[in-house]
């Protein structure tokens, strides 16, 4: 079996969206990525920090369509990596302001993570990372992720002003 190199990440997600206008409100407005450049009415690519893109949106193939029915294959969910507890909790107040429905919210031992949708239906989570050195592990030395609640009022405190 080959493995990749450990340098080897994934750079972007391109979703089908029915509204680009919504789904930029959505991306840029209430989540904060930048739009990087427009292609008219049809795609947008969005970023932070000045990557030439993080999140491609079209309507290519959706322009006015329906999210994908319940039960059918296909992206689970766009999982956007925060720095740290501060900018995810103050990326959480954002939502509860904006009255945005959050789906759930788990410590994973080596992440904390809320769960959302987009305007489309797709899945969205916004997580942060704990250090390596603080992930669960076995006796032996194994990965020991989990599911547990995480407590969103514990995790807006950690807000900055």
């Amino acid at each position: 079996m080959t493995t990749l190199h450990p340098a080897v990440r994934i750079g972007h997600v391109h979703l089908k969206v029915a509204n680009l206008d919504r789904a930029l409100a959505f991306y840029c407005g209430l989540l904060g990525f930048k739009l990087m450049q427009r292609f008219g009415t049809q795609a947008a690519f969005v970023s932070a920090g000045g990557y030439h893109h993080h999140i491609g949106l079209n309507t290519w193939e959706s322009l006015g369509g329906p999210p994908p029915a319940p039960g059918t294959t296909g992206l689970y969910h766009t999982a956007i990596l925060y720095p740290d507890r501060a900018t995810l909790a103050d990326a959480l107040h954002r939502l509860l302001t904006a009255n945005i429905t959050i789906d759930g919210a788990a410590d994973h031992g080596v992440s904390e993570a809320i769960y959302l949708r987009d305007p489309d239906l797709n899945g969205v989570e916004l997580y942060r990372d704990r250090p390596e050195a603080d992930w669960p592990r076995t006796p032996t030395g194994e990965l020991a992720m989990f599911s547990r609640p995480l407590d969103l009022e514990v995790l807006l405190a950690e807000r900055t002003p």
